[in-house]
């Protein structure tokens, strides 16, 4: 039984507008008029992917205009020191990160880590013009680079040829995290003093230790792993 919404008398049931005051019916739950459309496309489509090429060229530019843009600066209008040399290596780092990710998505993962471990070696020895020294790039600089490139190889190497997993990939971080807090710490040590004594890193080494014990023990338990692995969701 329905009413008229406008002046309550009873409808027929299959009455579409009242008979007494030619209001028309509708029935909240029909859609007046049939139908509606969706305004959106029934067939999915897929935005075009830009092209890794021009994106390359695209990036290499705004890096060049950069560093040349500096350049200029630098020998026309602030003579007075070389500060450019500091925004060239930085472009020239950046392009180098650049490579795998965007120009040359191919390149082994090695070469990568070798080339960016290069030219972080290279944009140090470009600061020495600036400060007008470079025993401590020779006696630090170099060094560290040397130290955080060849960790960041034999991480990758681990994580690439050995079982992979999330227990795993923290036994490897925790061991060269380790070595590399115990090596800075030798090589400052070292350059300052001319002599090593160990004080920080051997607290951040002991750490990285008892840690490597207790994931060891996990990797060596199943049940144990197991168990780790449903508390921790992974």
């Amino acid at each position: 039984m329905s009413y008229c919404v406008n002046c309550g008398v009873e409808l027929d049931a299959s009455a579409k507008e009242c008979p007494l005051c030619n209001t028309p019916v509708w029935n909240p739950r029909e859609r007046p008029g049939g139908e509606e459309k969706s305004p959106f496309p029934k067939e999915k489509s897929q935005v075009e992917t830009a092209n890794r090429k021009d994106l390359g060229i695209l990036l290499s530019m705004v890096v060049l205009a950069s560093a040349v843009t500096c350049g200029v600066l630098n020998a026309l209008v602030f003579p007075q020191s070389l500060w450019s040399l500091a925004v060239i290596g930085a472009c020239a780092v950046l392009w180098v990160i650049m490579i795998p990710v965007v120009i040359y998505t191919s390149q082994p993962v090695y070469v990568s880590l070798l080339y960016d471990g290069t030219v972080v070696s290279l944009y140090l020895y470009i600061l020495t013009f600036q400060v007008g020294s470079r025993e401590w790039f020779w006696g630090l600089g170099l060094p560290i680079c040397v130290l955080v490139t060849a960790l960041a190889e034999l991480v990758t190497l681990c994580i690439r040829n050995l079982p992979r997993s999330f227990l795993t990939v923290a036994l490897y971080l925790f061991t060269a995290v380790g070595i590399l807090c115990l090596g800075l710490e030798m090589m400052i040590d070292w350059y300052l003093a001319g002599e090593i004594a160990l004080s920080w890193s051997a607290v951040v080494l002991t750490v990285c230790v008892v840690l490597d014990i207790a994931v060891i023990t996990m990797l060596s338990r199943r049940r144990l792993r197991n168990e780790v692995r449903r508390r921790l969701h992974f």
